[in-house]
């Protein structure tokens, strides 16, 4: 329409981006002219305007070389938008583009926010895989470029005297927005780009750094090392020894705040490259971080390497953590008795890790620890120490935990009794003591079972409270100048608007729903007095789409609470409900989570959603009424439909030009999700046939429409191996009444025999022996090609490997039921020729 409306369009572009004399006429001319292209439907349409591109960039280069930054700042920020949602518009002319905006970049006399945006327009070209896949990584040269600069963004770190003093409120004291800019940039190139175009440039430009007399270089390589571990963790764990050693060496450093970067670093790369790491170089890492807690001069530097063996403990086996604890919990003993808040807090989270990971072998310190542990939390009343109060609690309900009920129970009531007495306290809207004590009561409740019960009634309503919590929303005109400076305020631009959240309430409405979870799974039928209120609040919340961890919390709860009622119910604990009463919860809970699944965005929730639906189904039996069974059945087909549809996305993504051997193996782990999620479809139908049994059989006959294309040779081994499953439970509980379908899934079946994937193997011939067993007459024609796959899974040669275990037992045991139900379909010459004699000898 616009094309057509202003048949000179491309002119007058041209004519404005290329004005004489008007800085502010060519500027407006680039807006322009970004606006037309991103509303152009078509590539054909955009390339008609490719044309505009160098004349694009003249305007914004001749704004800058005026001196006229804030027109060059707002033509930047609408490439940044054009670079994010039409990337290939670019493509022909890339190299030119990227190469101004680094030189931008580059130009030490500009500002830094305008410095920032020619980054920011890069590391958006790199993110912007979905829409042109692999396109920057065909240009490494730029990418080293682009890490020279925000490394150089590195320097800009100032040796306050605030940061010494290790007070809280001072964390970043001397780092500037460059600096704070340029973590985040290394952090999202590396995951947009990969390690295997990054380490390569991070290899050429460390050395120089680590080794430089000036700390601000070193302190730039440890902390780019930590930005680059995550996107970069496949490939670094292969070189495990050399980077932890190059990290290691700088725990020596002469500078306080290198070697904090150093147990940054550390404490990072234990959670990007675990467990490997810590498998492979505990010996290393920990008496490194025990020794860094001696550094009494510095007590920043005490309390993150106390900080760090968190890290290091959440990805560790207690085996390997055990034999250092005797010297680790001696240290943090002394630091828990430091003159430093900060340091005491780090102490109290390595406590509450070790113990964590440590479980039972913690017992041999409990009695050392309880005591200083109840101390703080009796004496740390005063509001500076709050944090440290919140940090007790966490300890001494993870320590409880670990050690075990008969251990804890004396001193789990005196904490309960403070914690009570806290409750009924009041408390700032910001205190952290609150998310806190939610957790902590949750694992007391964890620890001591059913005697937690008289408890409840003083944790559930402030409980309920904290997950009825509305969200604290403002919306404003995206073109308001500055974004919020209060950090417990997240941005979004929609539009022209900015949405502003809370994230503090956010975090604390999803502590609260996953506790309610967790209450409503470790008391069982104990937990019934609360399902009603629990349920009205949760079960809005499954669409909840400002917190993903609300959703979630609030999906794990619904089968929970399911299972209580039907407990309670089934115990006489239900204060005279009877199943009627599980039928309503159920007819609550079943459709809305059906809905949730509908319109859930993230692949993962969507599949934890079907594993709570099918977990629910369970529950509710057979409760369920054919109009809800056919919702649910809808829903399914919803699912496989959407997830059919993103894996052509991704096909379709695999044919662009840019496509490479990084961006297929990102598609391989995206489509893994969408198996996780056919898998999950395929475990709500299993219990839907085993449930309903013939009856659901109407409802099998519309879905095989979606699942026999899965069985094509184009789908994933999970694809292929969920719809067998499928069909062996419709095989083994609807018997003769499934005789019907063996046309359609015997052949398929048959040929699975002979996959190279074991769980499809076993999938089939599992299913082979089931149609053997209850198909009578329609299963005699299919007996020679049955005995023959069956012979030849059961001879091969690895068939008793432990991967092929399943397949090998499933197979004899398919043979057996060949012999005893088909005896007399089985032709003699395979009986007496050595093949048949040596697959029946099996039997």
């Amino acid at each position: 329409h616009l094309a057509a409306g202003f048949p000179d369009l491309h002119a007058l572009l041209l004519a404005a981006l290329s004005h004489p004399s008007s800085t502010d006429v060519r500027v407006a001319g680039l807006n322009a002219a970004i606006s037309v292209i991103q509303s152009l439907p078509s590539a054909a349409d955009r390339d008609r305007f490719q044309d505009l591109l160098p004349a694009m960039m003249r305007a914004l280069a001749e704004s800058l070389n005026c001196g006229n930054e804030g027109s060059a700042q707002e033509a930047l920020e609408m490439m940044i938008e054009l670079a994010g949602l039409e990337p290939r518009f670019l493509r022909r002319q890339l190299p030119d583009v990227v190469a101004s905006m680094l030189q931008i970049a580059e130009a030490p006399g500009l500002e830094d926010g305008t410095r920032h945006l020619a980054v920011e327009f890069v590391v958006t070209l790199a993110e912007a895989r979905e829409r042109a896949p692999g396109m920057m990584r065909r240009l490494p040269r730029y990418v080293g470029r682009l890490f020279a600069v925000v490394m150089t963004m590195l320097l800009d770190v100032q040796d306050e005297p605030a940061w010494y003093a290790a007070v809280s409120e001072e964390e970043d004291a001397g780092e500037t927005g460059s600096f704070v800019f340029a973590q985040e940039c290394l952090d999202r190139l590396a995951i947009a780009v990969g390690g295997n175009t990054i380490l390569p440039v991070a290899a050429e430009l460390l050395p120089s750094y680590i080794g430089a007399e000036e700390w601000k270089r070193r302190h730039a390589a440890l902390m780019t090392i930590s930005q680059i571990a995550e996107g970069c963790a496949k490939v670094m764990t292969k070189n495990l020894d050399q980077v932890v050693g190059m990290v290691l060496n700088s725990f020596n450093d002469p500078h306080p705040r290198v070697r904090w970067a150093a147990i940054n670093a550390v404490g990072q790369l234990s959670t990007d490259l675990g467990p490997e790491l810590q498998n492979k170089l505990h010996h290393v890492v920990l008496p490194a971080l025990a020794s860094a807690m001696d550094d009494s001069e510095n007590p920043r530097v005490q309390a993150h390497a106390a900080s760090a063996i968190l890290n290091f403990s959440e990805n560790c086996r207690p085996e390997i953590l055990t034999p250092y604890l005797d010297v680790i919990v001696g240290k943090l003993l002394l630091l828990l008795q430091s003159g430093s808040q900060m340091v005491q807090e780090g102490a109290l989270t390595a406590l509450a890790s070790a113990a964590d990971s440590s479980q039972e072998h913690f017992q041999k310190y409990y009695d050392a620890v309880m005591p200083y542990l109840k101390a703080i939390l009796m004496n740390a009343t005063d509001k500076s120490s709050r944090m440290l109060r919140a940090k007790s609690m966490e300890c001494i309900s993870l320590v409880g935990m670990a050690v075990g009920k008969q251990k804890f129970r004396d001193d789990a009531k005196q904490v309960m009794e403070v914690l009570m007495s806290l409750q009924g306290s009041h408390m700032e809207a910001d205190d952290p003591i609150t998310s806190y004590m939610l957790q902590a009561w949750a694992r007391l409740c964890k620890c001591l079972g059913q005697e937690f019960l008289p408890y409840m009634s003083v944790v559930m309503p402030p409980l309920l409270q904290s997950a009825q919590l509305k969200p604290d929303v403002s919306i404003t005109s995206a073109g308001e100048d500055g974004e919020s400076d209060d950090d417990g305020v997240e941005t979004i631009t929609l539009g022209d608007k900015r949405i502003g959240i809370r994230t503090s309430l956010l975090e604390e409405k999803a502590t609260a729903c996953s506790m309610l979870c967790c209450y409503a799974d470790e008391l069982k039928e104990g937990f019934f007095p609360w399902i009603d209120q629990v349920a009205t609040t949760l079960v809005p919340l499954l669409k909840f789409y400002f917190h993903d961890e609300v959703r979630k919390a609030a999906v794990s709860a619904m089968p929970e609470l399911l299972r209580s009622a039907k407990l309670a119910v089934e115990k006489g604990q239900a204060q005279g409900r009877d199943n009627s009463y599980l039928k309503q919860l159920s007819d609550y809970i079943v459709p809305a989570l059906v809905e949730a699944m509908h319109k859930e965005p993230e692949t993962q929730i969507c599949a934890s959603i079907l594993e709570s639906l099918n977990e629910s189904i369970q529950m509710s039996g057979t409760l369920l009424d054919e109009g809800q069974v056919r919702y649910i059945v809808e829903g399914i087909k919803e699912v496989i439909t959407a997830s059919s549809n993103r894996r052509t996305e991704r096909t379709e993504r695999a044919n662009a030009e840019d496509f490479d051997s990084e961006e297929d193996e990102l598609l391989r782990e995206e489509n893994e999700q969408e198996d996780e999620i056919f898998d999950q479809v395929g475990d709500c139908l299993g219990t839907l046939v085993k449930t309903f049994k013939t009856y659901f059989l109407p409802f099998f006959d519309e879905l095989s429409v979606y699942l026999t294309p899965m069985l094509g040779k184009d789908k994933t081994s999970e694809e292929r191996r969920v719809t067998i499953c499928i069909f062996d439970d419709v095989a083994e509980h609807c018997r003769e009444a499934a005789v019907r379908y063996y046309d359609t899934y015997l052949p398929s079946l048959l040929e699975a025999c002979a996959s190279e994937n074991p769980d499809v193997r076993q999938a089939a011939v599992y299913g082979i022996g089931i149609c053997a067993e209850f198909g009578g007459s329609s299963f005699r024609p299919h007996t020679g090609e049955a005995l023959s796959r069956l012979y030849n899974v059961i001879k091969h040669p690895n068939a008793l490997d432990l991967d092929n275990a399943m397949a090998y037992d499933n197979s004899v045991s398919a043979l057996g039921k060949i012999c005893q139900f088909h005896r007399d379909s089985i032709d003699a010459s395979q009986i007496t020729s050595p093949q048949g004699s040596e697959g029946l000898l099996c039997a």
